[in-house]
């Protein structure tokens, strides 16, 4: 399971030209799922990133959760993230899982963070042509891959 992670002032998610997601001051999540993701990969990735001290305290210092702010996000599925770029130019997903097993645990996902965060996590739609938007704020962008755990 990986993770784009984005602090945001705002971030909507619209398709066909329905705002889907709206929220102010949180995180945008992109994830990519592949084929041995886990319910382990879904605990650890949601309580890392429930945890992750990257908003500013009252002295400018990035070392308040999204929990310490009552942040708000979004999770969107991006089976690009796992595109694999080594042979040509036009990029491979056979590393992306398929629907019938993405589905299930991206939904597991945002119920865990749901949980994690004692909130209603927005959503796009998994599998839709969706147009993102944000205001990165910082900007503050992370990767967190669950393979890389150590």
């Amino acid at each position: 399971m990986k993770a784009v992670i984005q602090r945001v002032s705002q971030a909507s998610v619209t398709i066909e030209g329905q705002k889907v997601a709206n929220i102010q001051s949180g995180l945008l999540i992109l994830l990519g799922i592949v084929n041995d993701d886990t319910q382990e990969d879904i605990k650890w990735l949601s309580n890392k990133i429930t945890n992750l001290r990257i908003f500013s305290d009252e002295n400018g210092v990035m070392n308040k959760s999204i929990l310490q702010i009552d942040g708000e996000a979004i999770v969107v599925s991006q089976f690009t993230l796992h595109a694999s770029t080594k042979k040509g130019n036009r990029p491979s997903y056979i590393y992306a899982a398929k629907p019938d097993i993405a589905v299930p645990l991206y939904e597991a996902f945002v119920k865990q963070l749901e949980t994690d965060l004692g909130k209603v996590v927005q959503t796009g739609e998994f599998g839709a042509d969706m147009k993102v938007e944000l205001l990165n704020d910082g900007p503050v962008t992370i990767i967190i891959d669950t393979k890389n755990k150590a």
